[in-house]
């Protein structure tokens, strides 16, 4: 990409963001706002000329910016983690917190507080924070790009919620093995909340201490396992199973802005995030699917963006990371089954 084609690129990403910040991080009550993600791998995948127009449409539906109540304080933050009514206190916190330090500290600092909380929000926070770090990691930071990680950090630490108290069952052999060894909650019927509150046990397939190394590869096998059950198991929810595979992802693409030692935990709550989707929402048996012609993976994503759905463009993205026959299919997969725009 030469200088010119960079600068327009990020530009663009840059001027959406700054519209989208005047947006809460959620609407309608509590659906979540996917533009910052949408928007960010619209860019990263060579669509950014489609950009704004796509943020014109999507943006009609989204709720303002809250406005700020009560100041996140040093001393007492814990009081504040997980109250949703707190949403514009806590972005406005870290706002401040990455103008006034390294944006990198901020994230190390309070990625060990928020990670027992991954799978809050759908795990929509925690995928916010991954797209925001790919960025910070290839771009220049400036105030929209630093912004979005106060948003998605901000985002986290108000919808913070761990999951109950789990059973450790016998691990297994790979990642695959392990998805697969998931018990399903009883009741599939309701919201994710109700779901994940039925949660008894999972896996202990991350568990046990691994070297940084280690922790980085078996991530990568998650996020590639994740992928390719999509294929045959996103008939149960096209939508909601997109995040078993984009909530490890955005830990992976999060890690090398961290110290290495905070990686193997990385590793364990995107297997607890991965996990706990899938417990709420696979179906019990899987379909085989056999994926159309192939296209490059420059065309799979030019038609993920003209499908236009949030999710179908974040988990093609995600796809693309993968890159492997089955990874490419299973986005075949996520254009067909989820509805386009």
């Amino acid at each position: 990409m030469d200088d010119d084609t960079a600068h327009d690129t990020t530009g663009t990403l840059d001027e959406a963001l700054e519209r989208l910040h005047r947006t809460g991080p959620e609407f309608d009550g509590w659906l979540s706002n996917h533009g910052p993600m949408a928007v960010e791998s619209l860019v990263r995948g060579g669509q950014a000329p489609r950009v704004h127009r796509w943020l014109d449409h999507y943006e009609r539906r989204l709720d303002d910016m809250p406005a700020p109540t009560d100041p996140i304080r040093e001393d007492d933050w814990r009081s504040a983690l997980g109250d949703p009514r707190r949403l514009a206190d806590w972005i406005t916190h870290f706002e401040r917190a990455v103008t006034e330090r390294p944006w990198r500290d901020v994230l190390t600092a309070w990625w060990p507080r928020l990670l027992p909380g991954i799978a809050a929000g759908a795990t929509h926070p925690a995928i916010r924070v991954g797209h925001a770090v790919r960025t910070l990691l290839t771009a220049p930071p400036n105030e929209p790009r630093l912004a979005e990680l106060a948003h998605g950090l901000g985002y986290w630490a108000a919808r913070h919620q761990p999951l109950p108290p789990l059973t450790a069952l016998p691990s297994a052999p790979d990642a695959a093995s392990a998805l697969d060894a998931v018990p399903l909650v009883p009741d599939q019927s309701g919201g994710i909340l109700a779901r994940l509150d039925q949660l008894t046990a999972l896996p202990t397939w991350a568990a046990g201490p691994v070297d940084p190394d280690t922790a980085r590869e078996r991530l990568g096998e998650l996020v590639t396992a994740a992928v390719h059950r999509y294929a045959t198991h996103a008939h149960g929810n096209p939508v909601m199973l997109v995040h078993a595979a984009t909530a490890p992802n955005a830990v992976l693409r999060t890690l090398p802005a961290l110290p290495r030692a905070l990686w193997p935990a990385s590793l364990e709550a995107a297997w607890s995030a991965s996990a706990a989707v899938t417990a709420a929402y696979a179906p019990t048996v899987a379909v085989p699917y056999a994926p159309g012609a192939s296209s490059s993976p420059e065309e799979l994503f030019a038609r993920a963006a003209t499908h236009g759905d949030d999710h179908a463009i974040k988990f093609t993205d995600t796809a693309l990371d993968v890159a492997t026959p089955e990874a490419l299919g299973a986005a075949q997969r996520a254009l067909h089954l989820i509805e386009p725009v």
